[in-house]
């Protein structure tokens, strides 16, 4: 049964582009984007214990070092990776010393970081990052969407494969306790580290995707800490430590953001707000733990006798 609804909803972000129109595809590139922000937070956070309020750092030097070297005129299949590698080197620095604090020293750590980061950039970097005009004539959004799907199907395989490995129950073990984990022979500190080099490098791609589907932005806007906080927002929504938690909370967001957005102007952000804390303290387990409550009352339900 997931399988089949997985093949399916795979089937229907394939054919999306040919079949719907531009507002549709912009609408579906932004959920596949948020799916792999999403993804990369959870890997570290759900399955590691280590809550990271400074995602958007790496995000944003994704975006800075993909954006720049395609402007230069790499092209993006190259430009990408290489954003990815920076993304990551970052997370090493931050990672080495900062996976030493636990708890909420760990998270104020990080947060700092990328508000120091935010700061700086946005004192160098003041003026916002337009394409060319050769570049405006050749963009298609096409190889945008088909890239942040594929980015989007990594990053969901990789937490699949990370909760199916040894690494990933050594994971769960160190997130559960620490203390016990290293008792029966976990590294927990190699763990995390290996953790959140590959959530900084997965949201590193997202950020390079982003910054190669804008037209124009202000580099410090990769670097917000909405890129964080939404990503916090979508994985409790979907259900914090699953596999598909956070692509259905992502998809949760995103469209009723858009739908709110559209329709209440300002109001938007107080009324999914309180949706979120009703959804949060109703669904404690998420929409993905809520849905299999369901599907279990009915086949228990659908039971003769």
């Amino acid at each position: 049964m997931k399988a089949a609804l997985v093949a399916a909803a795979g089937a229907v972000a394939v054919v999306v582009p040919w079949v719907a129109g531009e507002a549709v595809v912009n609408w579906g590139l932004l959920v596949l984007l948020q799916v792999v922000v999403a993804q990369s937070w959870n890997l570290l956070a759900g399955y590691g214990g280590q809550v990271n309020l400074g995602h958007a750092a790496f995000f944003g030097i994704g975006a800075l070092v993909t954006r720049g070297l395609w402007m230069q005129g790499l092209p993006v299949a190259a430009a990408l990776p290489v954003g990815c590698a920076a993304a990551a080197a970052a997370g090493l620095l931050v990672g080495v010393p900062s996976l030493r604090l636990r708890g909420p020293y760990f998270a104020i750590g990080t947060l700092a970081m990328a508000e120091i980061l935010r700061i700086v950039v946005a004192t160098a970097l003041p003026e916002v990052s337009a394409l060319p005009a050769e570049i405006i004539a050749r963009y298609h959004l096409l190889p945008r969407y088909y890239l942040v799907l594929l980015l989007a199907v990594v990053a969901t395989g990789t937490v699949w494969l990370v909760g199916r490995s040894r690494f990933g129950m050594g994971l769960v073990a160190v997130r559960e306790d620490e203390g016990v984990a290293e008792a029966v022979g976990v590294d927990s500190y190699r763990h995390k580290l290996l953790a959140f080099l590959l959530s900084a490098s997965l949201v590193g791609a997202a950020g390079g995707a982003f910054g190669y589907y804008h037209l124009s932005f202000y580099p410090q806007f990769a670097f917000s800490p909405v890129w964080t906080f939404d990503a916090v927002l979508m994985v409790f929504l979907g259900g914090i430590g699953t596999v598909w938690g956070p692509a259905v909370g992502a998809a949760f967001f995103v469209l009723l953001r858009e739908a709110l957005a559209l329709r209440l102007t300002e109001l938007h952000v107080l009324v999914f707000g309180t949706v979120f804390v009703v959804v949060v303290l109703a669904l404690p387990g998420g929409l993905v733990d809520f849905a299999r409550v369901l599907r279990f009352r009915w086949v228990r339900g659908a039971r003769p006798g």
